[in-house]
């Protein structure tokens, strides 16, 4: 293993928090990680082989590695950030927001802002609000910024010596920066602070401020002035009973995270509370599946990544703790200058709301990756979790033992992978009937020996199986010895070449071609493989650990899938005969 060429470095490591990096042999950066105590964080790599794919893939092409020693683990958690962000490391989480939808951009690193319509969050040092959805949303809400509030959309350069207002001006559509005898930088900056708050959702505080200028209007008589105040106010104001009512007074400001992670990939929603209501939904999700991840490990990535061009606010509400919670808050904390909380709500309305988000993002995860490819992956999942297996069956083999025209016995075997049938790894045997080198399991033995045999799992050792090998001839079918015989002859085959194996084995039949499924295995040092019977008739699923077989519902994913796979099988064997 390549990981294990790094030995020596590796224990020379400070043991002090850091950065560290992955390398490949083409000089990539492949993995970026952060570490408390680098050389204890790293060695932990040397003995995490077979911990799920992506980390055997990690581990297999490391050709390299480099450190950074920082003062603290809030130091080597925003370098880490810096580091993913610049060099997008392939084993690295990355996730993508909804860049299909719009952004508005205030731009207040002008000395007279204008609202653009943008598609990407930049560090600029312009106000973002958004993304809006769907994406004429930004465009009728950039026109009312210039109907309410006079900001300007026009590119001159402004220095308040033009002569006279464009038509803009005119048509009541900007205050006119231009001229300074219409309006002063300063009347120009409060109108840019109002437009501000109509982007963040202050609504109740943007009417509040247009209140009293509409007041100090009028009493100065500038009805003119006023009157566009009113109406500005009253739009607000009609805005904001139009508003979703997703609000609860005591949830203040916080964001809410909902997330679903699957073996297609993951996908976060966000929802942004202001002032106790939702004023924005931002969704992230990953481009490609993140195999072996776990949600606290995809949660901490997704912090990470959407407060880099964001702040944080007070509270940040989660379905489950993000790894390095405290290191987070810290970052973030930093970042914004003042405490920032993580928490994760058991009860309540704020529970209720991550409950709401998570959902959210469930169906972001159907829509993102597919229904119909989802669908395979939740038919997986659930079979997983049915027979308690290790990992996610992504590689599933299927044999079974056919007759053709009574005389000739012959297994077929089919292949599934990630929900879908691969054609091309098929295989067909023939049963030849002879005494099997490691097990003895001939076609010639004794059925009733074979099948007493095969059931005890040939822990008795006064039952055997006919020491000759009997001559094929008359060739008796034994579907148990022929079921031995196939799977000893196909992972015999697949220890010589090295793989791949499969990730489930699922015999057509029940619990006797079960036992000689898993005779063969443990002759050949595969007891690790796990196995599965499916009874003809009662379709009920065996297992090597369960005395009694598991019965699913008609319409339980995880026996569709089988079933789907067994029926495949049988109609490859009629095929075939």
């Amino acid at each position: 293993m390549a990981i294990h060429e790094l030995k020596e470095q590796i224990a020379r490591l400070p043991e002090q928090p850091g950065v560290y990096l992955y390398f490949n042999a083409d000089g990539d950066t492949i993995y970026v990680g952060k570490a408390r105590a680098l050389r204890d964080r790293v060695r932990n790599y040397l003995g995490a082989h077979g911990a799920d794919a992506k980390t055997d893939a990690l581990l297999d092409e490391v050709a390299r590695l480099e450190f950074i020693v920082t003062d603290s683990v809030v130091e080597a958690l925003a370098l880490e950030n810096n580091l993913i962000k610049q060099r997008s490391p392939k084993y690295n989480i990355l996730l993508r927001d909804d860049k299909n939808y719009p952004f508005l951009q205030l731009t207040t690193n002008e000395p007279f802002p204008r609202v653009l319509v943008a598609r990407r969050v930049e560090r600029d040092g312009s106000f973002y609000a958004g993304p809006f959805m769907p994406a004429h949303f930004a465009r009728r809400t950039m026109a009312l910024t210039h109907r309410l509030f006079g900001i300007r959309s026009c590119n001159e350069v402004i220095t308040g010596k033009r002569g006279r207002p464009c038509l803009e001006y005119d048509i009541k559509r900007c205050i006119a920066p231009c001229v300074d005898e219409v309006c002063s930088p300063d009347e120009y900056g409060r109108a840019v602070a109002t437009t501000q708050l109509f982007l963040e959702g202050k609504n109740d505080e943007l009417i509040e401020t247009l209140r009293a200028r509409m007041a100090e209007a009028a009493e100065h008589e500038r009805f003119e002035q006023a009157a566009q105040l009113r109406d500005a106010m009253r739009t607000v104001q009609t805005l904001q009973d139009r508003q979703q009512k997703m609000a609860t007074v005591e949830m203040g400001h916080r964001d809410v995270f909902g997330l679903k992670l699957g073996p297609a990939g993951a996908a976060i929603q966000v929802f942004q509370v202001r002032s106790g209501r939702v004023v924005e939904r931002v969704e992230l999700g990953t481009d490609e599946a993140i195999a072996g991840s776990r949600e606290g490990e995809v949660l901490a990535a997704a912090i990470q990544q959407f407060y880099e061009l964001r702040g944080a606010p007070p509270e940040i509400h989660a379905p489950v703790e993000p790894d390095e919670r405290e290191a987070l808050e810290s970052f973030l904390g930093s970042r914004a200058g003042r405490r920032v909380r993580i928490v994760v709500p058991q009860r309540g309305d704020k529970r209720s709301m991550v409950d709401l988000a998570n959902r959210n993002a469930g169906i972001a995860y159907q829509t993102r990756f597919n229904q119909a490819k989802t669908a395979q992956y939740d038919a997986l999942e659930t079979l997983q979790h049915v027979l308690a297996l290790p990992s996610l069956p992504r590689r599933i083999e299927c044999f079974d033992i056919s007759t053709i025209q009574g005389s000739e016995t012959v297994a077929s075997m089919v292949v599934c992978e990630d929900g879908r049938m691969r054609r091309s790894d098929y295989r067909k045997f023939r049963i030849r009937g002879g005494v099997v080198e490691a097990g003895g399991w001939g076609l010639g033995a004794s059925r009733k020996g074979s099948r007493k045999q095969i059931a005890l799992g040939r822990r008795d050792p006064s039952i055997t199986a006919s020491p000759q090998p009997l001559a094929p001839s008359p060739r008796v079918q034994d579907d148990f010895a022929a079921m031995h015989e196939v799977v000893h002859r196909r992972y015999r085959k697949l220890l010589e070449l090295g793989g791949p194996f499969p990730d489930l084995v699922v015999i057509d039949g029940g619990k006797g071609q079960l036992s000689a499924a898993y005779a063969a295995l443990e002759e050949l040092g595969l007891a690790n493989l796990v196995a599965v019977g499916i009874a003809k008739k009662e379709e009920l699923l065996y297992t090597r650990d369960r005395e009694d077989p598991i019965a699913l519902t008609a319409n339980d994913p995880a026996l569709l899938l089988i079933q789907r796979i067994r029926d495949e099988r049988r109609r490859r064997a009629a095929r075939d005969a």
